[in-house]
């Protein structure tokens, strides 16, 4: 073997050396050291910072805020994952909003199937309370989803915009759960069930609903019906027999909507923003968002540490799998959950 092939062998062995003990070191890293730190960093606060999108009179402003995905209670993230909707961080931001006497007016961007039956009373209740308290006005834009809870959350709105291609409607509740009882036949599943009441299991998939126990659940859910029409006679100005004409869970694109009194006008989000301006003598009011950025190591250093160490895609969707209760709960949704 000649000079060149050993220097090129002993290369090759120094490479693949480095590399496996790279790799030793990464997953002791991730085992070990990094698990130690994700604990005591997950408990870090996520910071909301106002961010001025067009410039100008700074004691006369219009908050522009967002609420994008599904409506839950999930968690604000951490440093290793994010999450698309953080209630409690918009929560937050509705609260500054009711205490900051500056804000003269909001335009709200919904894009959103709807979510949780609580989570949307809650941002419905303080978007009233901002608008008794504070009276300034409120205006929505609706984007590609406005339906179900993110039609709850628009209906308090003083003007609301909607696209003609926005999905929105869905006026109702909705609860689901698998009954999977045959197909634990089929493969040989037997179910042993202790339980101190004949109900405790109704609902939880291992056999089907009693005739009593649907009835038990149409009465909750028929409640929550009833107080979602409330809520769009209430912020709509409409009858209870105008709302119930379309609160049957269909659906409505923008022009429907119009037709039918839940959406005042087709248009944009700019288009949101100039009316309240127009209509509110807001024209040299500064308009501003909310940012939220991680007070942390890794908002220093400018990067996600996660793109480095952290768990990988599958990782987090199989942790928020194992974490996550798949007990039924009443929505305002339209679509899959």
């Amino acid at each position: 073997m000649n000079t060149k092939r050993w220097i090129a062998l002993i290369a090759a062995a120094v490479l693949l050396f480095f590399s496996l003990g790279l790799n030793s070191i990464m997953a002791l890293f991730k085992a070990d050291f990094f698990s130690s730190f994700e604990s005591t960093f997950e408990t870090v606060d996520t910071v909301a910072y106002e961010m001025p999108v067009e410039v100008g009179d700074t004691e006369n402003r219009i908050a522009l805020l967002e609420v994008n995905g599904t409506i839950l209670d999930v968690g604000s993230g951490s440093w290793w994952e994010e999450v698309e909707y953080d209630h409690q961080g918009f929560m937050s931001q509705l609260e500054s909003i009711l205490n900051d006497e500056t804000v003269k007016g909001i335009v709200l961007s919904v894009n959103s199937p709807g979510g949780g039956v609580i989570e949307s009373a809650e941002i419905h209740e303080k978007l009233v309370q901002i608008k008794e308290e504070r009276q300034i006005p409120i205006y929505v834009s609706m984007d590609t989803y406005a339906a179900s809870g993110g039609y709850y959350i628009s209906a308090p709105a003083d003007k609301i915009f909607a696209q003609k291609e926005t999905i929105t409607g869905s006026i109702g509740v909705i609860m689901q759960a698998f009954n999977y009882e045959k197909l634990a036949e089929k493969v040989g599943i037997e179910f042993e069930t202790i339980k101190s009441g004949a109900h405790k299991d109704m609902f939880g998939g291992s056999r089907a609903s009693t005739e009593e126990e649907l009835a038990m659940l149409q009465e909750i859910i028929d409640e929550s019906y009833e107080d979602f029409v409330d809520v769009v006679e209430q912020g709509r100005g409409m009858t209870e027999a105008e709302v119930k004409k379309v609160a049957d869970g269909r659906i409505l694109g923008g022009t429907q909507a119009k037709r039918a009194g839940l959406v005042d006008e087709i248009g944009q989000l700019d288009d949101a923003v100039a009316m309240l301006r127009t209509d509110y003598g807001l024209e040299e009011a500064e308009l501003f968002e909310y940012t939220t950025t991680d007070d942390s190591f890794g908002s220093l250093l400018g990067v996600k540490v996660s793109s480095f160490f952290g768990p990988s895609q599958e990782e987090q969707l199989l942790k928020k799998i194992l974490s996550t209760s798949n007990s039924p709960r009443m929505m305002y949704l339209y679509g899959d959950y």
